[in-house]
């Protein structure tokens, strides 16, 4: 539900802030008093094409916002999603747009920036327009089935329609899949056969390129230390027995000396013996160093063919990685893969077969459910098409045949809304033939159709209404037909918001809203302005319509028995 509508510099519009609510507002006011700039402002808003003429004279720019209300279940909220807009469901959705003077307009919702487009695909899920030009959604037979839908109750079976179609189509799918193994599988199993025994004598192992890498690397390290601790424990050759003999020569000498006759206490035999002592106190240590460098050897567990074995897996891994244009660590999955597809070769045939039997069952529910609602549908439109006819007669259509087309639609032509094309259709003369809505009727005709229609789906149609726009669908009508136009407008409005530009007080006489239109200044400084009716107010307004410029008592009776009538 639209709830408000900001007009800054359009036109003549210099300044408007309105509030509107649920039910039929009238919009009422002399020609020319600016009637239709409140629509191109609303227009502007949500997205229709717009130019640098809706810019009000010395001003910059226009700009247009429009609140609307709408349902937690309405498709605005998905476009939303759809182009990541931000918003919640329990705040208003607020969309506005500026246009400057050049001609380059800006558009936003709830204040971020998004493009025109965005505005009006908003903006068609949000308001229908229905005019003497222009009747936004009518004309689209694109509309048309989900309307008739709408108005037969057939979502339910619509639903099924559609899961059977998803049915098919993901059977043809796993279908097309199998006849493609089947036909490459005779030029791609010897080949794949090869490249799986390959694999097999391979065995890659998750993670086994880490593990060599890291052994390799320790396994290198190793070989140097050992390297080292070689060349060190080779310092130490010949060490020992060099070190022994000096002992034993410092023995000799010591027993010489006290075979000469010198004492345990002489000085020479005291020197010999710290000598010999300190000599083997090294010999001692040498042996121990010795034995620690071989302990420090042993605890490298090195065999050179441990490293070289490593090397050569790392080797022969990387290279079928290469072969097969992978990485090491995908070998072991490529590997399952290569003897699932083997296995799904050789059993593809008998899969293909029981595919296709699949596809036949698929289609043969898809096109019984989609028969079943063509049936439905055609049932729909007789009942739609009588239910218009009986609106026409009032509204001065009295000529006018409507029907509901259901045309087959070709097998590769149908979807998952059916085998059927569903359109509209009119003729406005008797004998003339049946055509689209826009080819056949005028633009008063058209309008005055389209609320035929609408009336008629107003009872049946679930979901939220969009804001409905009728502009001048009373032109060229008066007494009973614009008391008839009345009346259907306010059905309408019982069950979604009408807004209605109107020079009918059969029509004005309706609503629950009524705004007078006015156009006030002189020269440059002529204004459009809109004022919000009181309930005296709005029947002065309706006297004036029905009388003219001299208000009569009688006009005003007039007005008072067409508000309460």
């Amino acid at each position: 539900m639209l709830i408000g509508l900001w007009i800054r510099d359009v036109v003549l519009i210099e300044a408007l802030d309105l509030s509107i609510g649920p039910g039929l507002t009238a919009l009422t006011g002399e020609t020319g008093a600016g009637k239709s700039i409140i629509l191109d402002a609303l227009g502007l808003a949500t997205g229709a094409r717009a130019d640098a003429g809706l810019v009000r004279r010395g001003a910059s720019q226009a700009a247009a916002s429009a609140v609307f209300a709408p349902a937690p279940d309405h498709p605005v909220w998905d476009i939303l999603e759809e182009k990541g807009l931000s918003y919640a469901k329990d705040e208003d959705l607020v969309l506005r747009r500026t246009l400057g003077a050049d001609g380059r307009s800006r558009a936003f919702v709830n204040d971020q920036a998004t493009s025109v487009g965005v505005l009006r695909e908003l903006g068609e899920q949000l308001i229908e327009v229905h005019g003497q030009h222009e009747t936004v959604g009518l004309l689209d037979a694109r509309t048309h089935r989900p309307l008739l839908d709408a108005y037969g109750s057939l979502g339910p079976m619509a639903k099924t329609v559609a899961a059977r179609w998803a049915d098919w189509r993901g059977a043809r799918t796993r279908a097309e899949e199998l006849r493609e193994i089947v036909s490459r599988a005779a030029a791609d199993a010897e080949e794949l056969a090869l490249r799986l025994s390959e694999l097999d004598r391979l065995a890659p192992q998750p993670g086994e390129e880490t593990a060599l890498a890291e052994e390799r690397a320790i396994l290198g390290a190793a070989e140097k230390a050992l390297t080292d601790i070689s060349d060190a424990r080779g310092a130490f050759d010949g060490l020992s027995n060099r070190l022994a003999q000096a002992v034993r020569a410092l023995e000799h000498a010591r027993t010489r000396a006290l075979a000469a006759g010198a004492g345990e206490d002489a000085a020479a035999v005291t020197r010999l013996a710290a000598a010999s002592a300190a000599v083997d106190r090294v010999f001692s240590e040498v042996q121990e160093a010795e034995a620690a460098v071989d302990l420090a050897a042993e605890a490298f567990d090195f065999r050179p063919d441990r490293l070289e074995k490593a090397e050569e897996r790392l080797f022969e891994l990387r290279g079928m990685a290469r072969k097969l244009q992978v990485s090491v660590e995908e070998l072991p999955t490529l590997r399952v893969r290569f003897a699932d597809q083997l296995r799904a070769m050789e059993s593809s045939e008998d899969d293909l077969k029981a595919a296709e039997a699949a596809v036949a069952a698929a289609r043969a529910a898809y096109l019984a459910a989609a028969s079943e609602l063509s049936q439905a549908r055609r049932a729909a439109g007789e009942r739609l098409a009588v239910a218009v006819e009986s609106e026409l007669a009032p509204l001065k259509l009295d000529k006018a045949r409507f029907r509901v087309a259901v045309e087959a639609l070709a097998e590769d032509k149908v979807g998952p809304t059916g085998q059927d094309r569903v359109a509209f259709e009119i003729a406005t003369n008797p004998g003339a033939p049946f055509g689209d809505l826009g080819a056949i009727a005028s633009g008063g005709e058209l309008a005055r159709f389209a609320l035929a229609l609408k009336a008629s789906l107003a009872a049946r149609a679930a979901g939220a209404q969009p804001l409905m726009i009728f502009d001048e669908v009373d032109q060229g009508v008066g007494g009973a037909v614009a008391d008839a136009v009345g009346l259907r407008l306010k059905k309408l409005a019982a069950s979604a918001q009408v807004l209605v530009v109107t020079h009918s007080p059969q029509v004005a006489a309706r609503g629950d809203a009524h705004w007078r239109i006015s156009k006030a200044g002189d020269g440059d400084r002529v204004r459009t302005a809109v004022e919000p009716l009181t309930e005296a107010e709005r029947e002065e307004e309706i006297a004036r319509m029905l009388a003219g410029a001299q208000i009569t008592d009688a006009a005003r009776a007039a007005a008072r028995a067409l508000m309460h009538a």
